[in-house]
């Protein structure tokens, strides 16, 4: 008995799977709280790259809770955020409304978004489009809702920086990635951001930046933060529940992760420089 070939039918349902698996790991946990608690200047600095100014129609692709789209609304702009994880979008309501700004929530997925060809003067995502499994998909779809002429700015983590070393710490304890999807912290290789977007786009500019997370007073308890609170350490503690042994281990390798990254030695504080590759491009 031979396999069958793939079809059209039962590859839109794989990857219907896996954008369900996507959803629900990110609506795990509570990343509006992990947004606002560790990297809360990182959409005012990418709403700031991009030069969003009052008028012009900007979206945030795999918004969350609209770490950029609510200082893109606070710049005057016509805001809409896109995630496939709705359920992150009460969150973004409550903290636009005491900043006094309206966004337009839309569920979306970054690899096949519901929006028109040009249709938006800036495209942009904050360590949040870098997480689509189909990489070349994602750049492709910024490009096509971008107008001519118009931006693209994209904020993600970096391999050797902090949060790459965080998934590469998981990676050992975590599922294997599905077929054809792409490390996250790639994104933050400027080669793979130059084939990504290739000649589509124009004024290609890569920076290298950093952001200190201080949130917690020691590493153990950075640790069980993130256990508690990020969907992807959350994914890959409970991919070990029935494992003892390895849940040991991760335990350990993570802790020995976050006491080798912190800066700090004065007590009760801790300090991780967490580098980011800051992207801007104008679309041909």
């Amino acid at each position: 008995m031979t396999a069958q070939a793939s079809t059209p039918s039962s590859d839109h349902d794989a990857d219907r799977l896996l954008k369900g698996r996507h959803r629900a790991l990110w609506a795990s946990g509570d990343y509006p709280s992990v947004a606002t608690d560790l990297i809360p200047h990182l959409g005012p600095r990418l709403v700031d790259a991009c030069g969003v100014r009052a008028g012009q129609r900007v979206l945030d692709v795999a918004a969350g809770a609209g770490n950029a789209a609510i200082a893109a609304a606070a710049a005057g702009a016509d805001v809409t955020a896109a995630d496939l994880t709705p359920e992150m979008f009460d969150a973004g309501r409550a903290i636009a409304e005491r900043r006094g700004v309206s966004v337009d929530w839309v569920e979306a997925d970054a690899e096949a978004m519901p929006f028109p060809d040009n249709g938006f003067d800036v495209v942009m995502s904050c360590v949040g489009a870098m997480f689509a499994p189909h990489h070349q998909r994602t750049a492709n779809e910024m490009v096509r809702v971008t107008r001519s002429g118009g931006t693209i700015g994209m904020i993600n983590w970096t391999p050797t920086g902090f949060i790459g070393q965080l998934f590469a710490t998981m990676k050992p304890y975590a599922p294997a990635p599905p077929t054809g999807a792409g490390p996250p912290p790639l994104w933050g290789d400027e080669d793979h951001i130059r084939a990504l977007f290739g000649d589509a786009v124009t004024d290609l500019t890569m920076r290298r930046e950093i952001t200190v997370m201080d949130h917690c007073p020691s590493p153990l308890e950075f640790r069980e933060y993130w256990k508690r609170n990020y969907g992807p350490t959350i994914a890959a503690y409970r991919f070990n529940a029935d494992d003892t042994d390895r849940l040991a281990a991760l335990d350990r390798d993570f802790l020995t992760l976050l006491e080798q990254w912190n800066q700090t030695t004065e007590p009760g504080h801790t300090s991780y420089p967490a580098e980011y590759l800051l992207v801007t491009a104008t679309k041909r």
